[in-house]
């Protein structure tokens, strides 16, 4: 963790914020209006557990109002703080104009160890903490949509949207008060892996253009590239398994809390997930070396680091250790303000959590939209699309008939292109395209202007840009 000589994780975010408001040409009154958290609610309540009654803190924070809804998850940990979710709530703010989601920026947190408790408990907790939130309009489709983070997920966003829905009994579009559920409940397909796959699409995207690669002293694509994680939940674990299995890269080194796997020829992702759910942790995982300080393993050698767990990880005291040419924030600030400087004097490039992460309210909106439309995508168009890629093919195997078959389509070629475009492969494109276009927009800023540093500076830039003309378009 970060030291006590350090900023705190909202301060990081506001020097950020302050670093790259230097570089624009914004009033005093329109700066502070942007950086300043709106309104934290922090309620306590109580829930009869085990004979007793138990009282606990949570917290939802709005940054942000210049869109509504405000978006922004809930976590449940027991280092959850007022700080903390405000400094979260701030990044979801700047994460969602870079990516034009139509979003303010909100925060949730409840103060609790989810491992502390059964199922039935903490549907008991989750229900009674979006009972206290749902009646102040802090959870509400047009208002405040909450989606899962830490320690929260599918099931917990179930309960939440059903808590909903037996208070708010006549609205229609009920399903759209939170996002991440499960598909039998709304969800969307391709939620569950968003961020980890957003993570993957903006490394490629990073790996498309040989300029940027080379600031980061690299060559080629993403194809051999040694990969050291930190965290396999689920951003973590998504992330890395997409890179191994379709991009050809190596994990070499895997950190998880009770310690990290190392190995040079590589890790099987799924067999270390499957290790950690049957073990509780890493360690005695067969075939790779373990190391009882698991952050050590952040300092060593490696092509690109992935921290993916908490903030602060990365910090004044390890930050001139860190060997990774790359590094690309899948957690909210795992780089501390101080960290990052002594990174970017040595030339590391750091593709900032604003941007990294933003795979997950992504699809979020897109799932949203789907909750507000009450269709699912795809279902009007992808018949139609495999009935005209038919006839068109139908049309080629005629015409190489009528030329005494002198070619053929392959058979691979046909089954891809007749397959019309169902929920998942639109959302895919729409994450795609969202973390390219996104990503582009940095990049333009990051080489065009002298005085902007780094990847970071870029996306505060794009980002603040837009919500100071949001506030205008108001009359702010």
């Amino acid at each position: 963790m970060s030291s006590k000589s350090e900023p705190s994780f909202r301060q990081s975010v506001d020097l950020m914020f302050n670093r790259a408001v230097r570089l624009m040409d914004l009033s005093p009154g329109l700066e502070e209006k942007i950086r300043v958290c709106n309104a934290t609610y922090t309620v306590r309540f109580g829930v009869r557990l085990r004979g007793d009654i138990k009282t606990f803190t949570g917290y939802r924070s709005v940054h942000s109002e210049h869109m509504e809804p405000v978006k922004g998850g809930i976590r449940f940990a027991d280092t959850v703080n007022q700080d903390e979710v405000e400094a979260l709530a701030s990044l979801m703010t700047y994460k969602c104009a870079l990516v034009e989601a139509p979003f303010g920026g909100s925060k949730g947190g409840l103060c609790l160890n989810p491992r502390d408790y059964d199922e039935h408990e903490l549907e008991l907790i989750t229900r009674r903490f979006a009972y206290e939130l749902i009646k102040r309009d802090l959870i509400n489709p047009s208002q405040n949509v909450p989606a899962p983070d830490m320690g929260t997920g599918e099931r917990e966003m179930a309960w939440i949207a059903d808590q909903y829905a037996r208070m708010n009994t006549t609205d229609i579009n009920a399903r759209a008060c939170v996002t991440g559920k499960p598909l039998n409940a709304g969800g969307i397909a391709g939620r569950v892996e968003a961020t980890g796959r957003g993570v993957q699409y903006a490394l490629r995207e990073f790996f498309r253009e040989p300029a940027d690669v080379a600031k980061a002293g690299l060559s080629g694509k993403l194809d051999g590239k040694r990969v050291i994680v930190q965290g396999l939940g689920n951003v973590g674990y998504h992330a890395v398994k997409f890179l191994s299995e379709e991009d050809g890269s190596i994990i070499t080194g895997i950190i998880e809390r009770d310690g990290a796997l190392v190995s040079e020829t590589g890790l099987d992702v799924e067999a270390v997930r499957q290790w950690i759910a049957q073990h509780g942790g890493v360690a005695g995982f067969p075939g790779a070396e373990y190391v009882a300080d698991g952050a050590k393993v952040l300092e060593n050698a490696c092509d690109i680091l992935i921290p993916a767990a908490l903030e602060g990880v990365i910090h004044k005291e390890n930050a001139a250790n860190i060997q990774a040419p790359l590094i690309i924030e899948a957690a909210n600030g795992p780089i501390t303000f101080g960290a990052d400087e002594i990174l970017r004097e040595k030339g590391t490039v750091i593709i900032p959590d604003l941007y990294a992460n933003a795979g997950g309210v992504t699809v979020s909106y897109f799932e949203w939209v789907k909750n507000l439309s009450h269709i699912r995508f795809g279902r009007m168009q992808r018949r139609q699309e495999e009935a005209r890629n038919e006839m068109l093919v139908q049309e080629l195997e005629n015409l190489s008939a009528a030329m005494g078959n002198q070619w053929t389509l392959t058979p691979s070629f046909k089954q891809q292109f007749l397959r019309g475009a169902g929920e998942l492969e639109l959302v895919r494109s729409g994450l795609d395209d969202t973390m390219r276009t996104a990503f582009q927009s940095m990049r333009d800023i990051w080489h065009n202007r002298s005085d902007v540093p780094d990847l970071r500076t870029a996306g505060y830039l794009v980002s603040i840009g837009k919500v100071a003309s949001s506030y205008k378009a108001k009359g702010l």
